[in-house]
């Protein structure tokens, strides 16, 4: 059952929810269904094994194999290639760094030339899910080569962090059909918490970009606030005594606020990976002719920060710029 706390609705041929959806036939998906999952960094490899211990039949592939040692150790097949994995798969999920990625998985441009590219191995009627952050252009470049396989496709990015993976409590924003959102909720349920049809193909990295754009400004803002106060010879941690307890409270500073004033900064979500999901924020508003100013100055910011770090940081380590 659907977390949605809205009613149940009954889809039959013909209806039509969220902007541009189309209604699909139904599959049936659940324990024992074969999933196949290419990426396994920090979120991919606890999203693996959560599908393994829901009883999915699990086949992996990533480009550095021994990270998939974990998950092969508990049940999983260590396929040679995406292209291996998506002919296996009833449901396939990718979950890589960043759309020349994505883009090497899906069409096969790796530098070995062992990937012919996982796009044109899709079975008919199978459902391939894209966790990555990309572009909503490329998602929807993506949608169109999958229609044209028969395959259903949703471009579904998550938030919640290697803690949400973990515990299977991320959230997903989905752009496609909301038939295919309905057949692969079993596979849903394992991963997240809660997920949010946002319209059609697209719609879900385009909510996901402005989300983590939001979140760089928060972060971003509170480094330079806790730079002002401690300046003047005051605690950080006063700082955030009070913002705790006013308007100005925020989520994210229960997690971040404790690395900025530590100043230590695992990466979480490596500032690699914000900069990278900035950009394409940043890059969208120009082909829709929307000015950014806060995110333009956010992200010099962070860009001074990445090109002097010298190793992988949380991308609170912004706060390093007001250290130096």
């Amino acid at each position: 059952m659907s977390p949605d706390p809205r009613p149940e609705t009954t889809i039959g041929p013909g209806v039509k929810i969220g902007p541009g959806a189309k209604v699909s036939a139904t599959r049936n998906i659940g324990p024992g269904s074969k999933v196949g999952l290419v990426g396994l960094g920090l979120m991919g490899r606890p999203m693996g094994l959560n599908l393994l211990k829901a009883g999915f039949s699990l086949t992996v592939w990533n480009r550095t194999a021994s990270r998939a040692s974990s998950l092969v150790a508990v049940g999983a097949k260590l396929a040679r290639s995406p292209q291996e994995v998506a002919a296996s798969s009833d449901v396939f999920i990718t979950i890589v760094s960043d759309p020349p990625a994505l883009e090497g998985v899906l069409w096969g441009d790796f530098e070995d030339g062992q990937n012919a590219g996982a796009l044109g191995a899709l079975r008919p009627s199978s459902i391939y899910i894209d966790s990555s952050t990309v572009s909503p252009v490329l998602a929807r470049k993506i949608a169109a080569a999958c229609e044209g396989r028969n395959v259903a496709f949703l471009d579904a990015p998550v938030t919640g962090g290697t803690w949400g993976a973990e515990k299977g409590e991320l959230v997903f924003m989905v752009g496609g059909d909301a038939q295919v959102i309905k057949d692969v909720e079993p596979v849903l349920s394992v991963l997240g918490k809660r997920w949010f049809h946002l319209g059609s193909n697209g719609a879900g990295q385009t909510i996901k970009l402005a989300m983590n754009l939001i979140l760089a400004l928060q972060v971003d803002a509170l480094a330079e606030a806790l730079a002002l106060v401690t300046a003047a010879g005051l605690e950080g941690e006063k700082l955030v005594e009070v913002l705790q307890s006013s308007m100005a409270r925020a989520g994210v500073l229960d997690v971040k606020a404790p690395l900025l004033l530590k100043g230590e900064y695992p990466p979480s979500f490596p500032l690699r990976l914000m900069h990278k999901d900035m950009g394409l924020a940043l890059d969208l508003a120009k082909q829709l002719g929307v000015t950014l100013p806060a995110g333009a100055a956010a992200y010099s910011t962070y860009s001074a920060v990445k090109a002097a770090a010298k190793e992988d940081l949380d991308y609170a380590a912004v706060m390093k710029f007001w250290q130096r």
